[in-house]
């Protein structure tokens, strides 16, 4: 799952999340990790683990979790 911080447009964030997933995925596949194994989901701004204000750039939640199940 992709995050961003709040810098940037929400649309701008959403598939900039999306871009930071997928190169995780390509990262896992390139390692030998079937992409069907992989579910990829951008989340933008949601789920902040610095909560800000708007417009605020914060590493932290510039960020890809990866859940294992």
């Amino acid at each position: 799952t992709g995050h961003t911080d709040t810098s940037g447009s929400e649309q701008y964030n959403m598939a900039l999340s999306l871009r930071r997933a997928n190169a995780v995925k390509d990262a896992l596949v390139r390692e030998g990790v079937p992409a069907t194994a992989i579910a990829v989901i951008g989340r933008g701004e949601q789920g902040l683990l610095v909560q800000t204000g708007p417009n605020v750039r914060e590493p932290q939640n510039r960020r890809v979790e990866i859940v294992v199940q």
